[in-house]
C-alpha cells in the first residue's frame, strides 16, 4: 500500500500515478515508475507565508529599452544555428549521443566567447576540473579565461552564480544535478524538472545565457520530461554517424532564430573544426559517377547543401528481398519504390534495395524524392547520371513531380560547385540554367534510361 503523500512518477514521460504498476498508462513504457514523496498534492498551491500579492503590472508592446545584443561566441557554425549568436537571458538545451562531442563543442564555444570578452563559467557534474583542463590543453584552449567548477548540488551552483556576474554559463549536464528540496535521485524526472526550472529562472532574472547539456535515450530523444524542452528557448541536437568525422549541429526549436538550421563540424585530434562549405565535403571528389548515384540539391535551414544519394539494386538471394536505408526515412523509401513499380514499370519485388546518403547527413525534406528515385532507377537500369547534374523534386503517389521551395537557391549552389545541369520540376526552368524539367516521374526515368539530357 502506498504511503501518504507518495506518488509514482514515470521516468520516461513524467506522468504521475497514485499507485505502482508495471506499465505507464500514459506512454506505455514498462518498469519506469519510481516512488517519489510529494511535498503537497499535485496542482495545489503552496501556502502563503508573506505579504499579500500585489497583483500583475501590465505593460504594452512598445518599449524604449533597446534589445540586448547577442553574444557572438566566435564559433560561426554554432552562432548560425542559434540565430546569429546567443541571446542574453536565454536557455538552450543541447542533446546528443554519448561520445558525439557535446562537451568538446561547448568547451570550444565557452573558450572562444571568453576570449572575446564574455565572462563565462563552465560547470561540470560529470568530469573533474583536471579532466577539463587536460581536454582544453589538447584543444589549444588552455589560455582561455574560463571559470571552471565541478559541482552537482543545485543549491551550491545557484549561490555561486548569484555571487558573480556571468554572461554565459554551461551546465554539463542537467541529469547529474540534484536539489535537496526533493528526495528523488539525480537524473529522475522530478530532479531534472526542478533543477532546470531553477536555472532557467535565474537566467531570466540576471540575463545569463545558459546552455544545459541533456542526455538522450536509446531512441535519440532527450532524456527526462518533455516539459524541459518547452521551458527552454532553444533545443539543439548534436548528431554524428559512427565511422564519420562529421558532426551536425541541428536546431529543433529556437525562439530567436530559424528552426532546422544546421552547423557542420569535423572532429579532429584538436577538437572540432568548422566546415565552411558542407556541399564540397559531402560530395565525391573527382572520378566518374557510377550508376546508382545522384547528387541532391537540398536546403538545410537557410543553407543550400549538395549531398550524394547512393543506391544499389541487386538480385535477392532470399525469398523476402531486403530494404536497407541510411540517412533517409525508410517509409519514404517504401513509397518511392511503390511509385516506381506502379507508375514507371520498374520491378523491385525480387531484388534487394540499398539506399545511402553519403557523408552521414540525414535528409528529411520531401524534395529528395526525385533524387532517391533517380538513384534507384539509375542502379536498376545500370545507366549513370551525368557528372554535372543535380536532382531535386517531390514525387506524389500519382507519379507527378511537384515543385519545391527555393529552387533558385538550389541551382545557384549547384552552379557554384560546377554543376551545369539539373533534373528538376518543370517550373524550375524559370529560375534559369540548363534545367531538364519533368512533370511526371515516368518522364525522368525515360530520360535516365535513354540518356536524353537536352
Amino acid at each position: 500500500m502506498a504511503r501518504d503523500g507518495a506518488l509514482y512518477v514515470c521516468q520516461s514521460c513524467g506522468a504521475t500515478h497514485a499507485k505502482w504498476s508495471g506499465q505507464c498508462v500514459a506512454c506505455g513504457a514498462w518498469n519506469t515508475l519510481v516512488e517519489e514523496v510529494a511535498s503537497r498534492p499535485p496542482g495545489a498551491l503552496a501556502p502563503s507565508r508573506g505579504p499579500k500579492a500585489r497583483g500583475l503590472a501590465f505593460e504594452g508592446l512598445a518599449s524604449e529599452t533597446p534589445s540586448p545584443k547577442r553574444i557572438h561566441t566566435g564559433v560561426t557554425e554554432f552562432d548560425r544555428v542559434c540565430g546569429g549568436g546567443v541571446v542574453p537571458g536565454s536557455a538552450i538545451l543541447l542533446g546528443g549521443d554519448p561520445g558525439v562531442g557535446k562537451s568538446t563543442l561547448l568547451l570550444q564555444v565557452c573558450a572562444e566567447a571568453a576570449r572575446r570578452g564574455a565572462r563565462c563559467a563552465y560547470i561540470s557534474g560529470e568530469e573533474a576540473i583536471e579532466q577539463i583542463r587536460s581536454r582544453a590543453h589538447r584543444m589549444g584552449l588552455a589560455d582561455a579565461p574560463i571559470n571552471l567548477a565541478a559541482e552537482t548540488a543545485l543549491r551550491d551552483i545557484l549561490d555561486g552564480l548569484k555571487r558573480e556576474a556571468f554572461d554565459l554559463v554551461i551546465i554539463d549536464s542537467i541529469q547529474t544535478l540534484w536539489s535537496d528540496a526533493h528526495e528523488a535521485g539525480p537524473g529522475s524526472v522530478t530532479q531534472v524538472r526542478a533543477c532546470a526550472g531553477e536555472l532557467i529562472r535565474l537566467a531570466k532574472k540576471r540575463s545569463i545565457a545558459t546552455i544545459l547539456v541533456g542526455h538522450v535515450t536509446k531512441d535519440g530523444q532527450i532524456a527526462g520530461p518533455r516539459v524541459v524542452e518547452h521551458m527552454v528557448d532553444a533545443v539543439l541536437s548534436f548528431e554524428g554517424e559512427r565511422g564519420y568525422p562529421f558532426r551536425i549541429l541541428r536546431g529543433a526549436k529556437n525562439r530567436f532564430g530559424a528552426t532546422d538550421e544546421i552547423g557542420v563540424f569535423e572532429m579532429g585530434d584538436a577538437g572540432l573544426a568548422e566546415v565552411k562549405n558542407p556541399s564540397a565535403l559531402f560530395l565525391n571528389e573527382g572520378g566518374q559517377r557510377a550508376a546508382g548515384a545522384a547528387v541532391f540539391a537540398g536546403i538545410e535551414g537557410s543553407r543550400p547543401v549538395l549531398v550524394e544519394f547512393q543506391a544499389l539494386v541487386a538480385p535477392s538471394a532470399y525469398g523476402t528481398p531486403r530494404r536497407a536505408v541510411v540517412g533517409w526515412d525508410s517509409g519514404r523509401l517504401a513509397m518511392v519504390l511503390a511509385v516506381l513499380e506502379a507508375r514507371c514499370g520498374l520491378g523491385f519485388g525480387t531484388r534487394d534495395v540499398y539506399l545511402n546518403v553519403a557523408g552521414g547527413l540525414r535528409i528529411s525534406e520531401p524534395a529528395a524524392d526525385l533524387a532517391a528515385a533517380a538513384a534507384l532507377a539509375s542502379s536498376a537500369v545500370d545507366v549513370a547520371l551525368p557528372q554535372d547534374c543535380v536532382v531535386f523534386g517531390e514525387v506524389s503517389l500519382s507519379g507527378d513531380v511537384r515543385p519545391v521551395s527555393r529552387m533558385e537557391s538550389r541551382l545557384k549552389e549547384a552552379a557554384k560547385l560546377g554543376f551545369a545541369r539539373a533534373l528538376a520540376p518543370s517550373s524550375a526552368a524559370e529560375a534559369g540554367g540548363a534545367v531538364t524539367g519533368v512533370s511526371r516521374l515516368m518522364d525522368a526515368i525515360d530520360r535516365i534510361r535513354e540518356e536524353r539530357w537536352d
